[in-house]
């Protein structure tokens, strides 16, 4: 979506009747609630309207130091809530359940000093995948729900990657389970889209990256060799695990390789 110089769209009802069809710009950056996340030049807030619960986060334009840092180490830089508003778009697509759009709004053509927003309902009775396994561990879970949920999230995995889309930030706790439906029936929503990039075709670095994340996040909870091999076969959509090591043996090097990096990286920190 090319950039204008002030655009508002408003989807849901309730935001409708509060800020009127064609919305302002302003109010929905005044908007107050609980702070929620807060990040240089961005802050999500949580906030009610009509009896509802919404999430809004805010972009306040990144500057041009990290505009040009971004460009130096070869990426594209995230300028505003455009990027997010692509990807739930994109996610709607790929049957692929994720946040739900509200509202959207740009202000500015200026890329360092782009003010924008994006609103989103809040996702009730949900649980984050790293909540929700992290006692694994010490509690051996239903084996049937272990496989399904592995499946789920191989089946997320395989089909962002193979319709171009990568996550950048592929963590367990950016994956959603909604606690309402039935292990049978199993239903994760991918949250967090800010940094998810969008292409023709997924290159192998950024498969990597999305894998090895998702890889390191699962580390501590419980889980077997032979719990990571089906994911592998899942994901590579392949029949025998001998098949999936032969033919993706340097992927799942790669991956090994940056999972492990980021693990040490991650406990020095501690």
């Amino acid at each position: 979506m090319p950039l204008s110089k002030t655009e508002v769209v408003i989807l849901a009802p309730e935001l409708k009747t509060e800020f009127g069809c064609s919305g302002n710009f302003n109010q929905f950056m005044a908007i107050e609630g609980k702070l929620f996340k807060q990040a240089t030049r961005r802050q999500t807030v949580y906030f009610e309207s009509g009896n509802k619960g919404f999430f809004i986060k805010k972009h306040f334009g990144v500057g041009w130091t990290e505009i040009l840092k971004n460009l130096l180490y070869g990426k594209l830089p995230v300028i505003s809530a455009n990027n997010e508003y692509r990807a739930i778009a994109r996610l709607k697509q790929l049957n692929i359940p994720s946040l739900s759009l509200a509202a959207y709004g740009l202000k500015g053509r200026n890329p360092a000093a782009i003010y924008s927003f994006v609103v989103t309902d809040a996702l009730d009775h949900h649980i984050s995948l790293a909540n929700y396994c992290q006692e694994w561990q010490h509690n051996t879970p239903d084996v049937l729900l272990k496989w399904r949920l592995i499946r789920e999230v191989a089946r997320i995995a395989r089909t962002l990657h193979e319709n171009g889309v990568n996550h950048r930030d592929f963590y367990l706790c950016h994956l959603l389970l909604d606690t309402t439906t039935q292990h049978a029936q199993i239903k994760l929503h991918v949250i967090d889209l800010h940094r998810v990039q969008i292409r023709s075709k997924t290159p192998l670095r950024w498969k990597v990256k999305d894998l090895a994340a998702l890889y390191f996040s699962a580390m501590d909870i419980g889980l077997t060799r032979n719990d990571y091999y089906r994911f592998m076969k899942y994901y590579n959509g392949t029949e025998t695990l001998s098949h999936c090591l032969m033919d993706y043996a340097d992927l799942w090097s790669r991956v090994a390789k940056k999972a492990q990096w980021i693990y040490r990286k991650h406990n020095r920190k501690q």
